[in-house]
């Protein structure tokens, strides 16, 4: 399975659902390859800390910022059980390439109503992608949710009539992210029993069940 994370719209935090996606799925004992598709190259900044910590490696990390990703992602999946891709804001080459390498494509929104609408440019490479690739499944993840739960919930009712739908599943905006960021590890590694760890092992979960209607990755 190919998911790609993808937002034009910056900081809606595509970088911290991939590399804790990727983590979660690689702790369960799946082959996991994440690609770097962000020319800012924050995932593969990630996996070098990591390595200086002395933290063991969880998965493949590749950098592939370029227009042939859709050739080369599938090339990658034939040696893991799952590829995820960390993808660019505002780059539509990069974009468009994703879209025709994945079988899933994320796009993530904060709770805020115009973040969603923030998103019709995504929404319009998206349908572009689907004239080639008709199979291809999308699905909205509501990420960064703060305390405010109204506005989340005003934010999944705006994107309740959507296609793409939206995931059951909320991540909230939680401190220990930005610390496994710094740090090159999961939230997960940091406190297993944090709120945040929940979340991206019920993510993970539903994305699985999502794809091949099974029950644990």
């Amino acid at each position: 399975m190919i998911v790609a994370i993808l937002n034009q719209k910056g900081g809606v935090g595509k970088t911290t659902l991939a590399l804790h996606l990727a983590g979660e799925w690689a702790r369960r004992g799946n082959r996991v390859t994440l690609i770097d598709a962000d020319p800012q190259g924050s995932a593969l900044d990630w996996s070098q800390q990591r390595a200086r910590e002395g933290s063991p490696r969880l998965c493949s990390v590749v950098g592939l910022a370029r227009d042939t990703l859709y050739r080369e992602a599938p090339e990658l999946a034939r040696d893991a059980d799952h590829v995820v891709i960390d993808g660019p804001p505002r780059v539509a080459s990069l974009m468009r390439s994703a879209l025709l390498a994945a079988d899933l494509v994320l796009i993530p929104v904060q709770p805020s109503p115009l973040d969603g609408w923030a998103s019709a440019e995504m929404l319009s490479l998206l349908h572009e992608a689907r004239i080639y690739r008709p199979q291809l499944v999308a699905r909205f993840v509501l990420n960064r949710c703060g305390a405010r739960t109204v506005i989340a919930r005003e934010t999944a009712e705006t994107l309740a009539d959507h296609d793409p739908p939206l995931l059951a599943t909320r991540i909230g905006q939680r401190v220990v992210f930005a610390d496994a960021a710094r740090s090159g590890r999961l939230a997960s590694e940091i406190d297993e029993g944090s709120p945040a760890a929940s979340e991206i092992a019920a993510l993970a979960t539903e994305i699985y069940r999502l794809r091949v209607g099974r029950t644990t990755p």
